[in-house]
């Protein structure tokens, strides 16, 4: 009796493992995303545009600081309170070939700026103190 529900037990197991391994999944388990129509990808790259432009185009603001480091691609600057700002950018902005690390300098720019968070903004000019 015992050796009937043994292994009665032992098929009712593989036919569940058997039912779980075998059980059918698109892209070898990966989930898809949900299509996205040519009008819809669109309209989230404008939307995505508008957003930075906005930014881009927002209120020009300065920040004086001693700059730390400048780069091909961004400059670091130290403002008097001691707080480090990294300023990307994509060409570099008017004035900064005439600066060098060490240099007491006022940036204007719009965009937002965070000791933590990557700069989203447009450097628009570093001018000497």
């Amino acid at each position: 009796m015992k050796k009937r529900y043994a292994l009665l037990l032992t098929g009712l197991l593989t036919l569940s493992l058997a039912a779980g391994c075998g059980a059918k999944t698109d892209n070898a388990g990966e989930t898809s995303a949900p299509a996205v129509s040519e009008s819809q990808a669109a309209e989230s790259t404008e939307q995505t545009a508008d957003v930075q432009n906005t930014a881009d185009q927002g209120e020009e603001k300065t920040i004086t600081g001693t700059i730390d480091e400048i780069k091909d691609f961004m400059f670091i600057i130290t403002d008097e309170s001691g707080a480090a700002y990294e300023f990307s950018f994509e060409t570099a902005p008017e004035g900064l070939e005439n600066v060098a690390g060490g240099d007491t300098v006022k940036v204007t720019y719009t965009g937002e700026i965070s000791e933590v968070d990557p700069f989203n903004g447009t450097v628009i000019s570093v001018e000497k103190q």
